[in-house]
């Protein structure tokens, strides 16, 4: 018979919405509210320049049952614009245990790039990325600092109009049943 482990743990995620991202003091992304024009839908994003990098921060408490492995995400955007540019998001992080120094370096950064789809006020979603490592020594009860930017250096990142992040999944390993 399978260990019961192997039947229930595996892959999960975490939702992090644009306001529960921390725009960087130093090249931050504009915050804002927005309200659709007919049903009222509000919520918010944060606009990412389509001429110089911009980043934002969040951090997480990862679960005990992370495996301490790679993560990857998906990116929930706008565009303003009605075209089909592309843009490239990027993600990097690092785990901070009990002790550990705030100011230390994260790992390197992983872009996905996705494209707009000749509609402005439209809702895209990325595919999911390739992995991203977490600097530091990841352990059981870790917070994960991480840094979502926008790279409009990358040459896949055509969009010349702000990109507005409307939120970031979070897809991480589990190799317990619950946090005990």
């Amino acid at each position: 018979m399978a260990d019961l482990t192997d039947l229930v743990a595996g892959k999960q995620t975490i939702y992090i919405p644009a306001s529960g991202l921390l725009p960087a003091t130093t090249s931050g992304p504009a915050s804002a509210q927005v309200e659709s024009a007919t049903n009222d839908v509000n919520y918010s994003v944060l606009d990412f320049d389509g001429a110089a990098a911009e980043y934002a921060h969040f951090n997480v408490a990862m679960p005990k049952s992370w495996d301490e492995g790679t993560v990857t995400f998906k990116v929930f955007w706008e565009s303003s614009a009605t075209d089909t540019d592309g843009v490239a998001w990027g993600l990097e992080g690092r785990a901070l245990s009990d002790g550990d120094t705030i100011d230390s370096a994260f790992g390197t950064a992983v872009y996905i790039v996705d494209n707009a789809q000749s509609a402005a006020t439209k809702r895209y979603a990325s595919a999911e990325s390739a992995a991203v490592t977490i600097a530091g020594t990841p352990a059981d009860g870790d917070i994960c600092h991480f840094r979502v930017s926008r790279d409009p250096a990358n040459g896949a990142d055509t969009m010349s109009e702000d990109a507005r992040l409307v939120g970031i999944q979070i897809f991480f390993a589990t190799d317990a049943l619950n946090d005990d």
